[in-house]
């Protein structure tokens, strides 16, 4: 595609034709502020905070959708711009909710942020009759507060664009426009799949997470609990981000030194989990493979997928793997395993996870099929975000902690286990050990590239033992969605797939750090974090979930073999049909 040559504040530039002014001003290094739009998600030029003069424009334009051309001239910073934002700002102002001091979002909200930097302090200009709606808590895993909207869209747009979902949307027109669902049902009566992905794109405090760190730290102080924290692959390079590091920034030894600081009697790894769901999926695998039964197999471990398919692609229930996900089945082993060799009973033990994902919340509540008769698996569920704002309260200075290792039993994981955290990284661990399994022989090169990476769907077909294996990686249950029906039609056909809810896997989970418009419509954020699973992984002794010491301890002294029955009861789960509507 040609380039254009123009102008930007007097300085000449060239960039790409098709590019918006947004993009063509972020190259000589001038930000537009946004509230509406998220790249190749939102661009619908509606919050008019983007605003711009354009030489021989009758009107103020939208850059985030305005395109550039030839000969161009446009100004980004002048009086009747500013003013414009100003305006725009009061105004969504005198209808907001102005709880800054103890909303959840302060410090990090994207409205209050441009209030600042336009120096927005009196709206009485603009007073008037408020909207008022009372908080939607109706759900597991978020809660909903309208009048902390500003009608942006953003989650309604990756609701229904890369999620395939659609269970919210605009009701009422003009002044009485809101975000709901349909019918004015509650959020916890519709087929959400709480992946929590509105709640990483909306720019102020209309949506959070259920908080759960109240009941964690009441359980921290009895003591009569033995209170253990799990912590998942993609939690250590994302915990970071909430005291000031790089993107991508690997802290597990300053996590494991925090959350002991908190309290928590022992701090465990989710890879070690994630190693013991590898034994038992790759097992499945090879069964169901052997047999040409329930092909293809579908991975279990994104509990905002399991509830999509659930709701959505009923008929592929019996082809998912009946493995509970790495944080069921370390609640599970924690309540059977661990309990009778501490000698501890299985109702003292409180199990906290801390997850990239708000779908765990839900999760935690399934209780169709636990370890323990009338014991939930895991106890509480907190999101990345929890945490931070836990150690905040806490004051622990983060950055400041020396580093600290995780505990036995269930401390060690393998690389295998990191790269769960990134899609394509169940895959890839699965196969790492089912090849080894199958062939009898030693995986040198434990790579799978072609599965990595952030595409919504990837294919690959592996010659494991003289047998053709077929594979498809796919995140974003849109896209799961696509792929479903192409196999559905006969389109396509696989041996193993695994599914993500998440575009780009756990990295970019629903209860990650929140980054702002401003750094996620110029940078990857999945990949960035991705990449720093892989490279965690390269740097660790253990590479494949079945040479992982602690992982072969506890078939030897517990389990017995991958597959047995006793792996069955604790470590497997079932699945439901659930209501769309």
């Amino acid at each position: 595609m040609a380039d254009v040559n123009i102008k930007i504040n007097g300085r000449e530039c060239t960039v790409p034709a098709g590019s918006t002014i947004l993009e063509a001003a972020r190259t000589v290094g001038i930000e537009i502020p946004t509230l509406c739009y998220l790249k190749e998600i939102n661009q619908i030029g509606a919050c008019r905070i983007c605003v711009v003069e354009v030489k021989g424009a009758k009107s103020l334009v939208a850059s985030c959708v305005y395109p550039v051309n030839e000969g161009m001239e446009v100004f980004t910073n002048t009086p009747k711009v500013v003013e414009s934002r100003r305006t725009t700002l009061k105004l969504l102002l005198s209808n907001h909710k102005k709880e800054c001091l103890s909303c959840v979002r302060s410090g990090n909200c994207e409205l209050q942020k441009l209030c600042k930097d336009y120096g927005i302090e009196d709206v009485r200009a603009f007073e008037g009759v408020k909207s008022k709606y009372p908080i939607d808590a109706s759900a597991t895993h978020m809660y909903r507060d309208n009048e902390k909207c500003i009608l942006c869209r953003r989650c309604v747009a990756v609701c229904e664009k890369t999620q395939g979902v659609s269970v919210i949307g605009a009701n009422d027109r003009g002044f009485d426009t809101h975000i709901a669902c349909a019918f004015e049902k509650p959020l916890g009566n519709v087929a959400c799949i709480s992946c929590g992905q509105c709640i990483n794109v909306c720019p102020t405090g209309a949506l959070s997470e259920r908080d759960d760190t109240a009941k964690v730290e009441a359980a921290i102080r009895d003591p009569e609990k033995h209170v253990i924290v799990q912590t998942a692959p993609s939690v250590r390079v994302a915990l970071g981000e909430e005291f000031g590091c790089e993107i991508g920034t690997v802290v597990t030894g300053k996590m494991v030194a925090s959350l002991r600081a908190l309290g928590f009697d022992k701090v465990f790894d989710t890879n070690f989990s994630a190693d013991l769901t590898i034994m038992e999926e790759a097992n499945e695998f090879v069964t169901r493979y052997t047999e040409k039964r329930n092909l293809p197999l579908i991975t279990s471990c994104s509990p905002g997928w399991v509830k999509y398919c659930e709701t959505y692609y009923p008929e592929f229930i019996p082809n998912l793997s009946s493995c509970k996900s790495p944080q069921g089945m370390f609640g599970a082993t924690a309540k059977t395993f661990y309990a009778e060799k501490m000698g501890i009973a299985p109702e003292n033990i409180y199990v906290v996870s801390v997850m990239p994902c708000t779908a765990k919340k839900f999760e935690a509540e399934r209780l169709d099929h636990t370890a323990v008769k009338g014991l939930a698996d895991i106890d509480a569920v907190l999101t990345v975000r929890e945490l931070a704002r836990m150690i905040r309260k806490a004051g622990i200075m983060f950055r400041e902690l020396p580093d600290d290792t995780f505990d036995a039993p269930f401390g060690l994981g393998s690389g295998a286990g990191t790269i769960f955290g990134a899609t394509g990284g169940v895959m890839e661990a699965a196969l790492r050990t089912a090849y080894e399994t199958i062939t009898k022989e030693e995986l040198k090169d434990v790579e799978f590239s072609e599965v990595r990476g952030v595409a919504g769907i990837k294919e690959a077909v592996y010659n494991i033992g003289g047998n053709e294996v077929r594979v498809a990686v796919t995140s974003g249950t849109a896209n799961a969605g696509k792929l479903l029906d192409m196999i559905k039609s006969g389109e396509k056909s696989y041996d193993f797939i695994e599914v993500m809810a998440c575009p780009g896997g756990c990295v970019n989970g629903g209860g990650q750090p929140i980054q702002p418009a401003s750094v996620r419509n110029f940078k990857d954020v999945r990949a960035i974090r991705a990449e720093a699973l892989y490279n965690d992984d390269r740097s660790l002794p253990v590479r494949k979930s079945h040479e992982n010491p602690d992982i072969k301890a506890v078939y030897k002294e517990y389990f017995g073999e991958p597959g047995s029955h006793k792996a069955h009861e604790i470590l497997h789960t079932g699945y439901t049909i659930r209501k769309k509507y």
